[in-house]
This record gives C-alpha cells, sequence and structure tokens, in this order.
C-alpha cells in the first residue's frame, strides 16, 4: 500500500524520511552495532570482533527487496536481517558471527528500532510546535482589541477579541504540546531484554551491556524490559492524536471564519495551492483540510495502541506488531498538520473591518475589556510555560 502520493498529500517528506525503509534499516544496523560495542565494552566480545561486526553493519551486503520478502515469511525482520549480518561477519572471520547479536531477541531490535525513529521524529513535532506558538502568540497580542462576534452552537452570542480567538488555539496547543513531551520522554526508553526478558544471556553483565546502549542510542534505560508493557507506545500515540486534535480545533475556527458569509480571516495566499479544477473563482482552506483530515484519523489509530495494551505473558502476539506502522501513520499524519497549520498561521489573513462590521450587524455592543484582559493572562501563562 505504499503511495508516496496517498501519503505526501497528508504528511511532510521530511517525516516520511524517517520512517521509510532505509530509515528503518539504518536504525537496525546502529542497534546491533551499538549491542556489539556494549558487549566488548563489559569484555563479552573482544575488540577484533567488535570492529568486525561493526563494519559489517555500517556497510551490510543485503538490498532492502530481499530484506522485506524474508522478514515477510520469517513472520520478523529481525531473523533475516541477523542471519545476513552473521553471513557478512563470518565470511571475514568465523568465530565473530557468533557474537552478532548476543543476548537479544527480535522484539529487542523492533522496539529499539521504534523508539529511535519516534525519538528522531519527534524533534520534527517540537520545532513545528514552536513555530506554530510562535505565530498564535503573535496572532493574540496583534489582535487583543480586535473585536468580534463570538460564536457558540454556531451563533452570535457575545463579543469577543480575535486576540481571544487565537489565545484559546494557543493555550490548547501549549496543552497539548506539554503532554506529547511528557508522553515522548517516557516512550524513547532503550528495549533490551534477551529472550524471555531477563537479560539471561549477558553472563550477569546484562544491565551494564543494556546501560550502555542506552546511552549509545540516545535512550533511556527503563527499570526492566517492557516487552509486554506497551502502555507507553500507547501514551505517545494517544498524545500525537491530541496534538492532531488540538490543530485541528484551529483548523476548524478559520475554516469557518473563511466562509463567503463570514470573510473575517482567510489562509494566505500561495500560488498553486487552495485553487479548483472546475471553479476558477474559489480559495480552498487547503491547509486546514490537511489538518482536519488528521484530526479525523488519529483518534482511531491511537484507539488501536490502547487497545493492545493487555498482551500475553513475556512476549505477545499480534499486539506489539501492529504498534510500528500505526505509530508511523501517527507521526506522519500529525507532522503533517502541524506543518499544513504553521503556514496557514504564519501568513493568516486577518479582516479586522469585516469582523466590526459582522459585529456591529448583530446590534450585541462592543464591550471586550475582559476578554483584552484574559488575553492578556493567557499570552502570560504561555511565556511562564515556555
Amino acid at each position: 500500500m505504499a503511495s508516496l502520493i496517498r501519503d505526501r498529500s497528508g504528511s511532510t517528506a521530511e517525516m516520511l524520511e524517517i520512517f521509510r525503509d532505509a530509515s528503518l534499516l539504518k536504525a537496525a544496523y546502529t542497534f546491533e552495532a551499538a549491542l556489539a560495542r556494549s558487549l566488548g565494552a563489559e569484555g563479552l566480545l573482544s575488540a577484533s570482533d567488535v570492529a568486525l561486526i561493526v563494519s559489517a553493519c555500517d556497510a551490510p551486503s543485503v538490498d532492502i527487496a530481499t530484506l522485506a520478502a524474508e522478514a515477510a515469511h520469517a513472520g520478523t525482520l529481525a531473523i533475516p536481517l541477523v542471519e545476513h549480518l552473521r553471513d557478512d561477519v563470518a565470511s571475514r572471520s568465523g568465530t565473530a558471527a557468533e557474537g552478532v547479536h548476543r543476548g537479544a531477541t527480535s522484539q529487542d531490535l523492533a522496539d529499539s528500532v521504534l523508539v529511535m525513529q519516534a525519538k528522531h521524529a519527534s524533534v520534527l513535532i517540537d520545532s513545528t510546535l514552536s513555530r506554530i506558538t510562535v505565530a498564535l502568540a503573535r496572532l493574540a497580542q496583534t489582535h487583543i482589541a480586535t473585536p468580534m462576534i463570538g460564536r457558540t452552537l454556531l451563533q452570535p452570542a457575545r463579543p469577543i477579541t480575535f486576540g481571544l480567538k487565537a489565545a484559546n488555539w494557543l493555550l490548547g496547543i501549549d496543552s497539548a504540546a506539554a503532554r506529547f513531551r511528557t508522553e515522548r520522554d517516557g516512550a524513547t526508553q532503550l528495549q533490551l531484554g534477551g529472550a524471555a526478558g531477563t537479560l539471561s544471556g549477558f553472563d550477569g553483565k546484562g544491565l551494564a551491556v543494556a546501560q550502555r546502549m542506552a546511552d549509545a542510542l540516545g535512550l533511556s534505560l527503563p527499570a526492566m524490559p517492557w516487552h509486554t508493557r506497551r502502555d507507553r507506545i500507547a501514551g505517545l500515540g494517544a498524545a500525537l492524536a491530541i496534538v492532531a486534535g488540538a490543530v485541528g480545533k484551529v483548523a476548524r475556527d478559520v475554516s469557518l471564519l473563511a466562509q463567503h458569509e463570514i470573510a473575517e480571516a482567510f489562509e494566505p495566499t500561495i500560488a498553486g495551492r487552495g485553487g479548483s479544477s472546475a471553479m476558477r473563482h474559489k480559495r480552498n482552506a487547503t491547509g486546514c483540510q490537511v489538518a482536519l483530515s488528521a484530526a479525523l484519523r488519529c483518534p482511531a489509530l491511537a484507539s488501536s495502541l490502547i487497545s493492545g495494551i493487555p498482551q500475553e505473558h513475556e512476549r505477545g502476539l499480534g499486539g506489539w506488531q501492529a504498534e510500528a506502522p500505526v505509530l508511523a501513520e501517527l507521526f506522519a499524519l500529525t507532522h503533517g498538520a502541524l506543518d499544513a497549520m504553521a503556514v496557514v498561521l504564519d501568513g493568516l489573513n486577518v479582516d479586522p473591518s469585516t469582523m466590526a462590521r459582522n459585529l456591529q450587524s448583530t446590534g450585541l455592543g462592543d464591550d471586550t475589556a475582559e476578554a483584552q484582559r484574559l488575553v492578556r493572562r493567557a499570552l502570560e501563562h504561555h511565556r511562564k510555560a515556555r
């Protein structure tokens, strides 16, 4: 089902790159090289064997298509990858091949690779979240006193300011971002437990090997292997879905404000974007469309991760294997939504005169003093939370 046309329309090239096959394999070989180095540092492999294994990891001989077919047949990527790696090492030294993947199991590789990808992907999420909050803070500050209709149940309610609306968006994004960072930190943990999660294949030095690996890979070390404790992966997925929902809230409001009958705010005019193949006069809210599509899809994806939390005994069947494509899609959709709305908010066209005219037509008055005080309070809260 891989489709660049489909996937790129809802995500970014940078995020898709992190989860493509070549990047996954690079992470897998990085895991194996870190394992070999850590074994060597603890005296479980000779320096020469470590060098041979690391060299083979740096220049693997197998191609992606072959590994994909073999992984599908074996039921896991680790089996054919480790077999090819051992063959590469054995061609240089037969004894060194015995040290490849020593003490680790297939799920150790799969889970560690997934969280390595998640850590890289989180950098993109963080960066774009920051860009959005800068734009929203600017809009809130600029429009503290810009009067407009406050709408409840889609009908005119009381006067507010556009700054109040932007500040509400800002606090929603701030809250979602804080939750995401907490869940990211909790989820990016090394997985190394061996056959049954007991670190039994390391001659009593399992924790030392694991700590060295975690340090080398930039991951944290959990209290014990988490093969069937999937709450942190589920939490990360749920946090991504909430980020998508928070940015979807902004998209929903902007798209409603951009309707011809309201005409109070519009996406920036960008050549080749937002038009219609049949109606040349249209100015479609294309960025909002991307964000709203993500906000619609992400909750169901996150729910599948939550459904997989109760797994069997010391290694589950089917549950954890379902997580990688789901988490990859959540990262892809969420970053696509954030990136699309960052462009929208950086160049949002706000029409204060139309806002004022629409408000005047309701006869609701123009008292926005309390709204302005709330905007200042929200901006101060945002500054302190940064």
